[in-house]
């Protein structure tokens, strides 16, 4: 993010916000120089009060679509509105949005309480306010005692919260987290996430949360949005989407589905999706029956990914880790389960 001169920037605004507010992106596209399209006409609505979880591989244009509704960039064209505000040209400072990196951002030579009091100073709260703000925010991330160490002093979750309280501090109307987690390890990755679901939903905060990690956007999400080449491949509930994928890239990317050339199996043209967990073993009537050599096997906690060769496929299925793998398997799809793409791979039918 480009340096701050405070000697002339106009004060943050950190007003107390009535409530949070909702964010709705029109036609959204942008193209840096040299002609690299990021976003090509991305139409999104975040819902007030909401997690939106903007997930995707590298270079898919999320964290961009974050940074356009930062202010931080931006778009060639479409609008943005945060509430009934068109801010589309709106300096960052007066969006009422708060940004949470995943670097953390702190200054090393301040405290945790100046580094969660600093966006207030700029902004000339009163002290007593400035203080009456950080103690609460401070409490409900349950860092009120470490308030007075730096940086240097906190682990990395410790940090990461004194990251977190700078940005509500100010009571955006949203707020926005850059793949906050990904520098911690995975333990603490699992327990801040909780903590940042229930943070959330205590104060109702809407906000934009930006990963790739498929656990993490289904364990957060209320509104999961999956992006490819800087287009919304899917957008819906984390269970809709998981469990009625709209194209063949989500269904192979969130939730790594079998994705297996339909007319091989005697079908039309097109792909059939089976998750590995769907997949069971043995024979059963009028069942689809994949079976073959074993080629691979993956464990993982109680249970085990199996991978063997049916035909020119791979498929993989989920075996619990205490069954011998064998060296041949034979596995069946109930009807209900398997999910049908077309040629384009686009998905035929609403539920598998």
């Amino acid at each position: 993010m480009t340096a701050i001169d405070t000697r002339t920037a106009p004060p943050l605004d950190t007003a107390p916000v009535d409530g949070a507010a909702d964010v709705h992106c029109a036609g959204v596209s942008k193209t840096f120089a040299g002609g690299t399209a990021a976003l090509r006409g991305v139409d999104l609505h975040c819902p007030s009060g909401a997690i939106t979880v903007l997930l995707g591989p590298s270079g898919c244009g999320k964290t961009t679509l974050l940074r356009c509704i930062a202010g931080l960039e931006t778009p060639t064209s479409g609008g943005i509105r945060i509430g009934d505000r068109d801010v589309t040209q709106t300096d960052p400072r007066r969006r009422q949005v708060a940004m949470v990196f995943q670097n953390y951002g702190l200054y090393p030579n301040k405290t945790a309480y100046g580094n969660i009091e600093y966006p207030l100073g700029m902004a000339r709260v009163p002290k007593r306010e400035r203080r009456d703000r950080v103690t609460h925010i401070a409490e409900l991330l349950r860092i009120d005692h470490l308030l007075d160490r730096k940086p240097a002093q906190l682990s990395g979750g410790q940090r990461q919260r004194v990251g977190i309280g700078r940005a509500l501090v100010r009571e955006p109307a949203v707020l926005l987290m850059d793949e906050p987690l990904s520098s911690l390890d995975a333990e603490l990755r699992v327990s801040m996430r909780t903590e940042i679901r229930t943070l959330q939903r205590k104060l109702r905060t809407t906000m934009v949360y930006v990963t790739h990690d498929q656990t993490e956007a289904l364990a957060l999400a209320d509104q999961l949005v999956v992006l490819r080449d800087g287009r919304i491949e899917h957008s819906g509930g984390p269970e809709d989407v998981y469990g009625a994928p709209a194209t063949t890239f989500v269904a192979g990317f969130l939730g790594a589905m079998n994705l297996l050339d339909a007319q091989p199996l005697g079908l039309p043209p097109g792909t059939l999706g089976i998750r590995p967990e769907d997949l069971l073993l043995g024979e059963a009537p009028g069942a689809l029956t994949l079976r073959g050599p074993v080629v691979d096997a993956d464990l993982i906690g109680t249970e085990r990914i199996v991978h063997y060769r049916c035909g020119r496929e791979t498929v993989r299925i989920r075996l619990r880790a205490s069954d011998p793998v064998p060296e041949q398997i034979t596995a069946h799809a109930p009807t209900d389960r398997i999910h049908r793409f077309d040629p384009e791979g686009n998905r035929i039918g609403k539920q598998p």
